[in-house]
């Protein structure tokens, strides 16, 4: 089955794709950076470093930080956070449907190998 991959580039040059949702998906449902980029077989550096990117390009905290405390801290989304991920998966959906019938049409030329 075909599969259709999104990545969208924000001016000025900033990019969001399906690795910087997940992750942003990830720390919601954990509770920590840490956590979620273990959860993606990242370091804990490269997670920071793309939460980072996006706090940057946003000009505003997506992922706000949980310092100490009983539990030890955490990280949870912003409402900004929440949003990114709300209208990304929504623009994600929206083009899965639209090209569903091409991707199929697409699917439906390729010449299965013991046919070659």
């Amino acid at each position: 089955m075909p599969s259709l991959l999104l990545r969208i580039d924000l001016d000025p040059a900033g990019r969001i794709g399906p690795g910087k949702i997940e992750l942003l998906e990830k720390i919601e449902a954990l509770g920590s950076i840490s956590a979620a980029g273990r959860a993606m077989a990242m370091s804990y550096r490269r997670a920071w470093e793309l939460v980072e990117e996006l706090n940057a390009l946003f000009g505003k905290p997506v992922v706000e930080r949980q310092v100490g405390g009983r539990n030890g801290g955490g990280a949870r989304l912003t409402a900004l956070g929440r949003r990114l991920v709300e209208h990304f998966r929504a623009i994600e959906a929206a083009v899965a449907l639209a090209a569903g019938e091409h991707l199929a049409a697409l699917q439906a030329e390729i010449t299965p190998p013991e046919a070659v």
